[in-house]
């Protein structure tokens, strides 16, 4: 049996100044997107991406997940806490962003600077779709630092102590998601997308490699607080929302298959 190791959420203090671990985390999976990006322009020979256009697609993005995976956490998990205290909200360095709200977040931003630099807006998902799970592994580290979003309780050897929960063995499921939906999800999309690939081909390995894996690491995982729980079949909220990705990545694929190589 493990034991959490209290790891203090603030790598940095200097004064009234404090640098959370949660924040470093998004910071290394922006880098890791500006990175992998420009290693991508090369290997593409992209006709309408420039390292330039790379840093502003950048910025758009993180609007994107900022805006959408907080408003997405409010509306999905726990409307009723933030209601009750607005202010929290604001309070992204303490944990709680929904990737599903994110994701919706980053499709608008993305298909504002697909028109504003007239890319197609698919061919721009298909672009970014690999650069991506470096940072949600990022954000599973942060999840772990800050101690949330633990796991359900298990017999397992590997069963770890979240003793500001309880004194259950649970499952370190921020851990089994880093894994899956970091290292796992990226391996694939990166080896999948080297080679040319019908347009949307690439955004919908990428529906269906995400909403697979979150769907299973739920198993695992605690049902959020907050008003849902486990819902109807007894899957969680997160199970709900990861179904439609991958019917939709299916589909994506079945039909640009179908269709000649961009």
């Amino acid at each position: 049996m493990l034991v959490y190791p209290h790891i203090n959420p603030i790598a940095l203090q200097v004064g009234p100044l404090a640098i959370h671990w949660y924040g470093l985390m998004y910071m290394a999976g922006f880098l890791c997107f500006i990175w992998l990006g420009r290693k991508r322009i090369i290997t593409l020979s992209h006709p309408q991406l420039t390292n330039k256009l790379l840093d502003d697609l950048l910025f758009y993005g993180v609007l994107g997940v900022i805006l959408g995976g907080r408003l997405g956490e409010v509306l999905f998990y726990n409307p009723a806490y933030y209601f009750a205290n607005p202010l929290k909200i604001l309070a992204v360095w303490e944990g709680g962003m929904s990737f599903h709200g994110g994701f919706l977040g980053v499709l608008v931003a993305m298909a504002i600077f697909a028109q504003q630099n007239k890319i197609g807006w698919l061919n721009l998902m298909d672009f970014i779709a690999p650069l991506v799970p470096p940072g949600l592994g990022f954000g599973r580290l942060g999840n772990f630092i800050n101690g949330e979003l633990w796991g359900r309780p298990t017999d397992a050897p590997w069963g770890m102590v979240f003793p500001h929960v309880d004194n259950l063995p649970r499952h370190p499921s921020q851990l089994y998601e880093f894994t899956l939906e970091g290292v796992l999800l990226f391996s694939l999309l990166w080896l999948y997308a080297k080679k040319p690939r019908p347009t949307g081909a690439v955004s919908g390995l990428f529906l269906i490699g995400y909403g697979s894996f979150r769907f299973l690491g739920e198993f695992a995982r605690n049902p959020d607080d907050g008003i849902f729980g486990l819902m109807s079949l007894g899957i969680s909220m997160g199970q709900w929302l990861s179904l439609p990705m991958v019917v939709i990545g299916i589909g994506m694929m079945s039909w640009n298959y179908r269709r000649p190589t961009a």
